[in-house]
């Protein structure tokens, strides 16, 4: 199935299957979302993505460096766009956290 004909067969939906629609793709995504972990095993406890050796540190870091979201994808094919959201939101709540980590890394 192609995404043109999915996108006819929602269109044709009842106002209510629609609404089914959106909770189910909403769930799913939730569901998918990879937290951001600082696991003390695994870099002494640095924030990285899920279940990775990613640390948010490091992307913050490439994208100061000038590598976009397609780029890092293509760097780290373990991650995707949800992943680059989330430690994007992590590293802008944490910004002194991830500004220490990167200034100790440089020294």
């Amino acid at each position: 199935m192609t995404l043109k004909d999915l996108e006819s067969q929602l269109l044709a939906l009842t106002p209510a299957e629609k609404e089914r629609v959106i909770q189910l793709l909403t769930q799913s995504l939730a569901s998918d979302r990879a937290e951001i972990a600082k696991p003390v095993e695994i870099g002494g406890g640095e924030a990285r993505i899920g279940n990775t050796q990613i640390a948010v540190w490091e992307l913050v870091n490439a994208k100061e460096l000038g590598c976009n979201d397609d780029v890092l994808l293509q760097i780290y094919p373990q991650l995707t766009a949800l992943d680059l959201a989330n430690a994007w939101e992590y590293a802008e709540a944490n910004a002194d956290e991830i500004s220490r980590t990167l200034q100790e890394i440089d020294e």
